[in-house]
């Protein structure tokens, strides 16, 4: 690819900074919690409003519950070449009504509101590549683009359907925000959600305390006993987030239970510590009480291996030749990224505009990355 179309690429960019701009304020003032399908699949529906004008073909993957998934396909000259898939989520953690309390807004460099940092300046900045490959022809592979919607509770459902999509795939790129640094991310952690529940015998406290099996007691006896399996230089990290249980305060607990996560780095280490909660939450803390283990939600790890370096390397250098520089980090978070790269398919995350406060009132993106970062993921797309 010659110096005239990499020139081409970032001027039609530049010209249509207002409208990706215009794009994210519409996206960021639609409410869409995970579990709010309406919401969602409005998003969806404005993007793909977008598409079609763009003259990008893209189809729905319906789902009864969460947002159905948007499949968008720029084709190019030679149908031989693996594609390049560009994903990202629609869902955000925020319930409904949020937009109304705080709207999409702009203060100084920063743009502000729900879900502007985590992920929908990342859909802007992938539907706008979609449209650019498009409009000037100049990518060498088609392009797919995958919007999903629940990905903010662990992926239950599209998981399934990215790692069938993402089969044979060249690479990927997940527009997820980048880094407060203005990194982008090269590695993250593995994930497991889970949920323990323990069952004891109800009793009076008073006249029959002796009688009662406290699910409580043993669910507390389980807690120290998980937090300590946490090793901060391996990584590996377990924290019971969330308890609950029992009746009244004068009555031994009948049940009890608790949220679980666990967060690891090596992808070894996902059975080996699973093993170890489970025979922490199997053991009978209090005699004659007992608990089962229930796995809620999964995010594989993205790994950092020859194929990805390869892969941050052609994006580094085309934002170089774009006058930018976004450097390499790992992150403690999760993401869908963890589904190509365990398919041994190169994968870069964090590729979004420059961000913070995911999941906050403070989240944010600087303004200017919408621009940079788009140029940079089209030219390295163009030129892969």
């Amino acid at each position: 690819m010659d110096a005239d179309p990499e020139k081409a690429l970032a001027a039609w960019f530049a010209e249509r900074q207002d409208a990706m701009v215009a794009l994210l304020a519409d996206l960021v003032n639609i409410d869409s919690n995970t579990l709010d399908k309406k919401g969602v699949d409005a998003v969806g529906a404005r993007i793909i409003h977008f598409l079609d004008a763009a003259g990008v073909q893209s189809d729905i993957i319906p789902h009864e519950t969460f947002g159905d998934i948007i499949r968008a396909t720029v084709p190019s000259g030679d149908r031989n070449n693996a594609p390049v898939m560009l994903l990202g989520h629609r869902d955000t953690v925020f319930p409904s009504g949020e937009v109304s309390r705080r709207p999409f807004t702009i203060l100084g460099d920063r743009a502000y509101g729900p879900g502007v940092a985590d992920m929908k300046g990342g859909l802007v900045i992938n539907a706008f590549v979609l449209a650019a490959m498009a409009a000037l022809g100049i990518a060498r592979r088609p392009v797919v683009g995958l919007f999903t919607g629940d990905e903010e509770i662990a992926s239950p459902w599209s998981r399934d359907v990215i790692a069938r999509e993402v089969a044979g795939m060249r690479a990927v790129f997940n527009g997820e925000p980048g880094r407060p640094s203005g990194n982008v991310t090269v590695g993250r952690k593995g994930g497991l959600f889970m949920r323990i529940d323990v069952r004891g015998r109800a009793a009076h406290s008073g006249s029959h305390f002796s009688h009662g099996i406290s699910a409580i007691e043993a669910l507390a006896r389980k807690t120290i006993r998980l937090h300590a399996l946490t090793d901060l230089e391996a990584g590996t990290t377990v924290n019971v987030g969330v308890v609950g249980g029992g009746l009244t305060l004068n009555t031994v607990a009948p049940d009890a239970f608790a949220e679980l996560d666990l967060r690891y780095i090596e992808p070894s280490e996902r059975d080996r510590m699973l093993a170890a909660v489970q025979a922490i939450v199997d053991e009978e803390d209090v005699a004659g009480s007992s608990a089962e283990l229930t796995i809620t939600g999964e995010f594989l790890p993205l790994v950092q291996s020859e194929a990805e370096r390869a892969l941050y390397a052609i994006y580094d250098t085309a934002a170089v030749s774009l006058g930018c520089h976004f450097g390499e980090e790992f992150s403690g978070g999760c993401s869908d990224a963890g589904i190509p790269c365990a398919q041994g398919i190169a994968t870069l995350c964090g590729v979004g505009p420059v961000g913070g406060g995911s999941h906050t009132e403070e989240e944010y993106i600087e303004l200017d990355t919408l621009l940079t970062r788009a140029q940079t993921l089209a030219l390295t797309v163009a030129r892969l």
